[in-house]
């Protein structure tokens, strides 16, 4: 026998739906109209066109030396002034710390550049001089740990923090496919990696935090050969999606780090820059090299994008547009009340979970059942009981992971 004790929500299961025989139904109609929260397209928070409501995500790098200003010392001034902005225009942040970038001096802190026997490597990569970490310096390595160590005792419950990106090399994408390439010295050690992995894991509990699928080559990282390192929970981006030859390389590195690893984090990345013509038309209706954009946010279940050269080749309303084709999307196909008890039925609709605790509300009675749970595809009765609770109370999606004007919508026909 079902009893619930008041203001307790449970989650049932599609087969226990004859338990509500006697509940009323209740008419209930909604639409999706926007983007939903930590999904979409996404623009540096630089563009000109950044503030509009048809995008939800703003990407930034950040430079570890932005940030630390000596041994120990912290300044977080620049990441706050970044959360800052994104959530006064009601969104939400993907950030990335990188050491590397083609044409520009290292970002190592400059303690540690005139640390005893450190020595950066000057280089040509894509033809400009660029200059990468010393990786041998046990300091550095000691300074990476304590750095995300302290990022994520500061930011990880941030709600305007949606995503972490990381990585080494060029760009933190894990390669360096152009310029001096050594293992243990531009790029750090495999055994540093290990370390790395698995102290974000204890890190972060909160935000996801993913690395590059070119993660998944044996020469610079861990993985294929430990494989064990797979269980850790992180997520993957791709900064080449949608090129001609996508279905090759990169579809075998996103294989390797397994089919089903978007139910535990999730999978982003940046339009590929391979061409003009890449940038030019992966948003196109009818698609190019055979593909549409939809096509593939379904095959892959993207969750987020940077596209910032897209305003200059598409409208904003087809940014939008395809910014809904990504992520989760809930469906609410029943709604039944009785007295102070009231039974949802919810389906995500999307292409991804949701990566952040979203709960079911009815009359600010929220449920127990976290909507992270729900994959897509997949359908949930969840009961809710006490006081509030009553026909007129239209149901709502709760989540604390948001930033003023940010709301999570859901569709609804329910005669």
């Amino acid at each position: 026998m079902y009893i619930a004790a008041l203001f307790a929500a449970f989650a049932c299961t599609p087969a226990e739906q004859g338990e509500y025989a006697d509940f009323e139904r209740v008419p209930l109609q909604s639409e999706i109209k926007n983007v939903q929260p930590m999904t979409g397209i996404v623009l540096w928070n630089t563009h000109s066109k950044v503030n509009t409501d048809k995008v939800q995500l703003e990407y930034s790098y950040m430079l570890y030396n932005d940030v630390c200003k000596g041994q120990g010392v912290y300044d977080w001034t620049p990441m706050d002034r970044l959360l800052e902005q994104a959530a006064s225009r009601g969104h939400q942040v993907v950030v990335r710390f990188r050491y590397t970038y083609v044409g520009k001096e290292c970002a190592v802190p400059d303690y540690i550049k005139e640390w005893p026997g450190y020595e950066e490597m000057k280089g040509q990569s894509e033809g400009r001089t660029t200059y990468f970490p010393d990786w041998r310096c046990e300091e550095l390595q000691r300074f990476h740990l304590e750095f995300h160590q302290k990022f994520a005792e500061r930011y990880d419950k941030d709600p305007r923090l949606a995503f972490v990106q990381t990585g080494f090399g060029l760009w933190a994408e894990y390669h360096i496919y152009d310029g001096p390439c050594k293992i243990g010295r531009t790029f750090p050690s495999k055994e540093f990696q290990e370390t790395f992995f698995k102290a974000m894991q204890n890190y972060f509990k909160e935000t996801t935090w993913s690395i590059s699928i070119d993660a998944a080559d044996s020469f610079y990282s861990p993985l294929k050969a430990k494989k064990e390192l797979l269980d850790i929970p992180f997520g993957n981006f791709d900064d080449s999606f949608m090129h001609e030859t996508h279905h090759e390389y990169n579809r075998e590195c996103w294989m390797f780090f397994g089919e089903d690893r978007y139910k535990i984090a999730p999978r982003g990345g940046e339009f590929s820059y391979y061409s003009n013509y890449d940038q030019k038309h992966c948003l196109d209706v009818e698609g190019m090299y055979g593909r549409t954009f939809e096509s593939q946010v379904e095959e892959y279940h993207m969750t987020y994008i940077l596209g910032n050269d897209q305003p200059s080749y598409q409208t904003m309303d087809r940014i939008k547009e395809a910014s809904m084709s990504m992520g989760y999307k809930f469906e609410i196909k029943d709604f039944r009340v009785k007295g102070d008890e009231a039974a949802v039925l919810i389906a995500n609709i999307g292409v991804a979970p949701i990566y952040r605790d979203a709960y079911v509300s009815v009359g600010g009675v929220k449920g127990e059942y976290s909507l992270k749970k729900l994959m897509p595809g997949e359908e949930q009765w969840i009961r809710i009981q006490g006081k509030g609770v009553s026909a007129e109370a239209v149901p709502q999606i709760e989540c604390d992971h948001l930033v003023p004007g940010q709301k999570i919508e859901y569709k609804a026909d329910i005669e």
